[in-house]
Formats: C-alpha cells, sequence, structure tokens
C-alpha cells in the first residue's frame, strides 16, 4: 500500500533523506522511528504529496505521489505532529468541512460524520467548541478528520505527543481499533507505544534507513549474549564472583539501584538458568526471580542509532 524506493530530498546542498527504500503491505501496521532530524517528517511529507522528492519514487495504494497527488491524497487519512484544527468551530462543523473538502456533500456527509464521531468516540463532545476541549479530546477530532472517507491508508505523525498517560493510553486504545481496516504508518518517540502497536518497525537515522524487521527478529540479530536477570535474598558479592568465573559466562553486573539484583550476560550457545539457580542454592541465598531479558525496543534503537545529528531537520 506504501512504496518508497530510492527517495531523496536535498533542501540546497544539504541532504534530508538519502535513498530511502521501504514497503508496507495492505494490513500492516509499521512505526516509523528516528532521532529529531534524522529525516521522518520529510518521508511523510513527500508520502502525502506535500513536497516532491529530489529524486525517487513513493507511491501509496499503486499510484504515484507526485503524478497524481489528488488521487493520492484521497487514499490517505493524515494526522500532522501538530494536529490542524480549528479552535474555533464545533466538532460537527470541523468534521463537515472536512467531509466537504473531501468532496462528500448531503446524506453522505451527515453519514460519515456519524460514523467517525462513533469510531473515535466524540458522542460526548461533538456540539462543542473545539478551543473548549482537553489535548485527548482534540487528538481525537484529528483522528476523525482523518477518518473521514474511510481512506486505506493512515498516516500518523506522533498522534500521542503531550497527552497525559490517561490520555495516551486512550488514543492508543483507539489506534489499535484501527488496524484491522487500515494500513497504518505511525510515527512516534515512545517505543513502548510503538512496540505495543506496531507489527514492524523502519529505523531511520542521518536520512537512511538502517533496519526494518519486527522487533523480535532485530532483537534475534543484535543481541549478541543472553542476558539472565536474577533477584537473591543475601550477600550477594561472592555470588556475584562465583558466576563470573562459570563457564560460559561473559560478565555479572550488580545492581546499585535494586539490592539484590544481578544482570549475568552468557553465551547465547546454551541456557545457563538451571547452572546459575543451583549456584544460588549451593551457597544457601533464597532465590526470589530468575528470568531471560531480551533486548527493548528502546535497546535495539539506541544500538542503531548511537547519536543524533548536531543540526536539527529544520525544514523537515
Amino acid at each position: 500500500m506504501i512504496e518508497a524506493q530510492g527517495l531523496t530530498k536535498f533542501y540546497g546542498s544539504l541532504p534530508a533523506i538519502r535513498d530511502v527504500t521501504f514497503r508496507v503491505d495492505q494490513g500492516e501496521v509499521v512505526g516509523f522511528l528516528g532521532p529529531n532530524g534524522a529525516g521522518k517528517s520529510t518521508a511523510i511529507r513527500i508520502l502525502t504529496c506535500y513536497m516532491p522528492p529530489t529524486a525517487g519514487i513513493a507511491k501509496v495504494d499503486g499510484i504515484d505521489c507526485f503524478a497524481s497527488s489528488l488521487q493520492v491524497r484521497s487514499r490517505i487519512g493524515y494526522l500532522p505532529e501538530n494536529n490542524p484544527l480549528y479552535n474555533d468551530l464545533t466538532v460537527s462543523r470541523f468534521l463537515r468541512f472536512a467531509a466537504g473538502v473531501k468532496g462528500l456533500s448531503g446524506k453522505n456527509t451527515t453519514r460519515e460524520m456519524d460514523r467517525v464521531v462513533a469510531v473515535c468516540g466524540l458522542e460526548k463532545v461533538r456540539h462543542r467548541i473545539i478551543g473548549h476541549l482537553s489535548k485527548g479530546y482534540k487528538q481525537r477530532v484529528g483522528l476523525a478528520q482523518a477518518l473521514v472517507n474511510n481512506p486505506p491508508v493512515l498516516i500518523l505523525d506522533e498522534p500521542t505527543i503531550g497527552l497525559d498517560p490517561t490520555q495516551i493510553i486512550e488514543i492508543r486504545k483507539l489506534i489499535q481499533s484501527l488496524r484491522e481496516q487500515h494500513t497504518i504508518l505511525l510515527s512516534s518517540h515512545i517505543l513502548p507505544e510503538v512496540a505495543q502497536i506496531c507489527q514492524r518497525v523502519l529505523i531511520i537515522n542521518k536520512g537512511q534507513i538502517v533496519a526494518t524487521d519486527t522487533p523480535g527478529n532485530l532483537t534475534s540479530q543484535l543481541q549478541k549474549s543472553a542476558q539472565i536477570s536474577l533477584k537473591v535474598e543475601g550477600e550477594i558479592n561472592q555470588l556475584a564472583a562465583v558466576l563470573e568465573s562459570h563457564e560460559g559466562v561473559q560478565k555479572v553486573t550488580v545492581s546499585r539501584e535494586d539490592a539484590g539484583r544481578l544482570l549475568v550476560e552468557t553465551d547465547r550457545s546454551r541456557d545457563l538458568r538451571p547452572e546459575i539457580a543451583r549456584k544460588v542454592i549451593e551457597r544457601g541465598l533464597s532465590l526470589l526471580e530468575l528470568k531471560l531479558v531480551d533486548l527493548s525496543l528502546e535497546d535495539i534503537f539506541l544500538q542503531l542509532v548511537t547519536e543524533e545529528p548536531v543540526q536539527e531537520e529544520t525544514q523537515s
């Protein structure tokens, strides 16, 4: 549904993105990640027909974003990072305006307004002025305008930015409810959110795609050692020394913040948990917890994106 081939964009002599290639298939929910200035916004603006690329091809539903931008726009629901709402309008009047812009009229407008109001949980506020709504409800209105005319593709740029924890959970649930009927490209800085919502991630750094896969596959590729977290009751310094000398153990770290917590890095070729548990019991200590620890999406992100560019992406 979304396809980028060799996308490159220069601002003067400065490349914002270079040879960006990826695809998002029908029904996928894909997270688009990268540090500030990495090129996410430039790529999104090209896909949503806000600007042409310097080189390369962008397509949505098989249609070229530059050659047939009006057709592409009719197939995309877009929620920008800065939610473009008219704060002096009521929710209903704003959604009616959005429907008119998208070519709807008469009964079709009313029917579509009722549908998106129901989907986004706006029944209680549909006649209220947008400027008087909470940030969470404003984001819901932004999502509602993106859903008008039921486009097959949704592109959501930082949909939970500025929300409190409760509002984030509400918007996250709303996005999850949309995944069955829409292909979704989601840009976000909140990595746990991406891990919960998205089936696959694209990671961009310094204008280039550096990884694209499921979080699980990226973990398998990047995690060079197995990590075992254990918590014991009793003196652990001698235990740490014993474990560090055990065959297959690469490193043992004693937590300074969590008393009795150790992180044991081992060779991935074999599971050392039974042997580690035995060592704890042999020393007369109480074993409270023992578990494998996988790389989180945040760990993966930090490994692939080692530093942010000095100059932020001011025009992307």
